[in-house]
């Protein structure tokens, strides 16, 4: 049985921004924007993000850091293949954001 390694959470609306919040916790990356939480499953070995370097129209390079290597190491996460797995039309959903920056609570 193969499990669904994405999911979604509709969120009550935030207040409006063009800034999305990226982060990872429990092997998964979080997208958060608007009313979005979006998780998707993270490298096996990823500690955290630790920069955001680029953000473009829905992909994104980051520096993350593993638990293999002591230095950041440059990462690249499309999400636009993820929100089309999850029926978001990326378009829309991708064009109000403006940055992206990393945060853990």
């Amino acid at each position: 049985m193969k499990m669904n390694t994405t999911t979604t959470t509709r969120r009550e609306p935030a207040v409006t921004s063009s800034e999305a919040i990226l982060s990872s916790a429990d092997g998964f990356t979080s997208f958060t924007f608007g009313n979005y939480h979006i998780r998707f499953r993270a490298p096996y070995s990823l500690e955290r993000y630790t920069e955001v370097v680029k953000w473009d129209d829905g992909y994104l390079v980051v520096m993350a850091k593993y638990q293999h290597n002591d230095d950041a190491e440059e990462e690249y996460i499309d999400l636009k293949p993820v929100l089309d797995n999850l029926y978001i039309d990326s378009a829309s959903f991708l064009k109000p954001i403006k940055n992206v920056r990393i945060s853990y609570a």
